[in-house]
């Protein structure tokens, strides 16, 4: 472990993935903490952080572009006729404490702050876990819980009107490499054929690495994969894929990913024993 503004996770004794706790960015950028740089067991880096094609990419995180209206994504907001417009309408996500802090994994508690005050507050658990000598898995679970004493919802660009843009809950900002990653599920190939759609889990294959996404529960398998391969590439699970999401008084959403994190091109097969290795059958 380091001091308190980052945290460096392990497995077996080796580092992984560095946590920075209370990053210091501008506003826009809708400041919230993040993991980069990722690597896999050999040390191949599978992250990227603040990009030049999107700033406000931080590495792997969770971020929702509309809470209410306000902006926990960064950047620019998509508005209904409009389209993307510069407004001050950024939120923050603030580190308040750590339940358990180790090597492999903590529990931390988050307050997500706009202007009117504290809208949500999360509960983020993350694991690092050993799978085999080239994979391990990123565990990462996190629960957003209303605060306020009105009903909140969540929404993204495509809830507002925006055909495709359904970004919005956990991202991993991939690693840009000469050539675009390779994409497929069990049933599918393409980012074509796989964004926008449910899958249990889905790959994504660089030139040396395979990162393989799989939602851990039933509520995180019926929300669709957002996919980005020939622009950037990124891999998303989208809260709001048809419509905003609502979280009323004292309600709470909760979302669990496990990303197997790997060293090579895996194909279809071994993409999936990996899965079923780090979630389950």
């Amino acid at each position: 472990m380091s001091g308190n503004d980052s945290t460096v996770l392990r497995v077996a004794g080796r580092p992984v993935g560095r946590y920075v706790v209370r990053p210091e960015l501008p506003a826009r950028l809708s400041p919230r903490p993040y993991l980069h740089p990722v690597t896999t067991l050999a040390g191949t880096a599978v992250t990227e952080l603040s990009p030049a094609d999107h700033a406000h990419h931080l590495g792997v995180g969770v971020a929702v572009p509309d809470v209410e209206g306000h902006n926990f994504w960064g950047g620019r907001t998509f508005v209904r006729d409009r389209g993307p417009t510069e407004l001050d309408n950024h939120g923050s996500q603030r580190h308040t404490a750590f339940q358990l802090r180790d090597p492999d994994g903590f529990v931390q508690e988050l307050r997500w702050v706009a202007a009117p005050g504290e809208l949500l507050r999360e509960r983020r658990t993350v694991a690092a876990t050993a799978l085999t000598d080239r994979a391990w898995a990123l565990d990462l679970t996190f629960s957003l819980t209303n605060v306020t004493a009105a009903p909140l919802s969540l929404g993204s660009p495509a809830t507002n009107g925006r055909p495709g843009a359904a970004y919005g809950g956990f991202f991993w900002r991939a690693r840009k490499e000469e050539a675009a990653p390779d994409v497929f599920t069990a049933g599918a190939e393409g980012e074509e054929a796989v964004h926008g759609r449910r899958a249990d889990w889905l790959a994504l294959a660089g030139s040396t690495w395979t990162l393989v996404f799989a939602g851990a529960t039933e509520p995180t398998r019926r929300d669709p994969w957002f996919v980005r391969t020939a622009e950037y590439p990124g891999v998303g699970s989208s809260l709001a894929h048809d419509a905003r999401l609502p979280v009323p008084p004292g309600g709470t959403v909760v979302r669990r990913i496990v990303t197997v994190v790997a060293d090579g091109r895996l194909g279809r097969d071994e993409a999936a024993a990996l899965v079923r290795k780090a979630v389950g059958p």
